[in-house]
């Protein structure tokens, strides 16, 4: 029989600050932004020196896709390269940050609607190292991640995140990376070095998306499909979109809402990130 202790020892070490730290959802953007220093890149990296100096990162990205719901479990995660046609300086890239075995053994009990599967083949996906690398450069904190069962709807992510809740105030930064509006079928590549270059659409719908995070319009946003044409056309595929739905899942009805990053990439991308907290 495997022995409790190591988790009953987490659960010790995981008490409750005064401080409850935020929750971010960032838009990631291309995985070159992991190795440029650029208006996104520099912002990420404050956030690292503003933000008290997490006991471990959680990240939700829209790269790991699952059938089931699982949480990297291994010692040292390893970096994943999951892109192609970029320069070998992106593919040279390691980020070797820990993992937390205990800690996702904790997180896994914490999520009661679903079984969550510990995992030892994954790693760290552009989703997360091209954002934490930035913030954390020394890779000194441990970082997990947390994966989409894309067999679920919408509603399903936002209420499994409300059972992770309690983290913020455990030291732990949960962190959804996407992007609002991610239509890459329709990126005009013309325009990439154009800035803040966005379609009609793309504007429209990301208005639309900050407004309703503004005013805390949570059913809108878990019934996106209902929201227009706009909707249809910033999300395709709602792979990029899921994360968020988690960051608003943690959001209590005292945190601040800032928008940062505010900028449209290529036509039909926004790198719109939200600080919840």
């Amino acid at each position: 029989m495997t022995s409790l202790q190591p988790f009953y020892d987490w659960s010790k070490e995981l008490k409750e600050e005064d401080i409850k730290l935020p929750t971010l959802f960032i838009g990631h953007g291309s995985p070159m932004n992991g190795i440029e220093n650029n208006e996104f890149s520099q912002t990420w990296k404050n956030f690292g020196k503003e933000i008290p100096k997490p006991k471990a990162v959680l990240v939700i990205s829209a790269h790991w896709l699952t059938n089931g719901t699982k949480i990297t479990a291994m010692e040292n995660p390893k970096t994943i390269h999951d892109f192609g046609g970029f320069p070998q300086a992106l593919f040279d890239v390691q980020y070797p940050a820990k993992g937390d075995p205990k800690l996702a053994i904790e997180t896994s009990k914490l999520i009661t609607s679903t079984q969550v599967e510990l995992d030892h083949e994954w790693g760290l996906d552009h989703g997360t190292w091209t954002v934490v690398k930035h913030m954390y450069p020394d890779a000194d904190i441990p970082v997990l991640q947390l994966s989409i069962d894309f067999n679920k709807p919408a509603q399903y992510h936002y209420d499994l995140a409300k059972q992770l809740a309690s983290l913020r105030k455990k030291g732990v930064l949960l962190i959804g990376s996407g992007n609002m509006v991610h239509n890459l079928r329709m990126i005009a590549w013309d325009k990439l070095n154009e800035s803040n270059y966005g379609y009609d659409w793309a504007i429209e719908m990301n208005s639309i998306f900050k407004d309703k995070i503004q005013s805390g319009d949570v059913k809108s946003l878990i019934a996106y499909e209902k929201l227009g044409t706009a909707a249809q056309l910033a999300i395709p595929t709602p792979d990029h979109y899921f994360p968020l739905l988690y960051n608003l899942g943690l959001q209590d009805e005292n945190d601040a809402i800032r928008f940062f990053n505010d900028k449209s990439v290529g036509g039909s991308l926004t790198m719109t990130s939200v600080k919840i907290g």
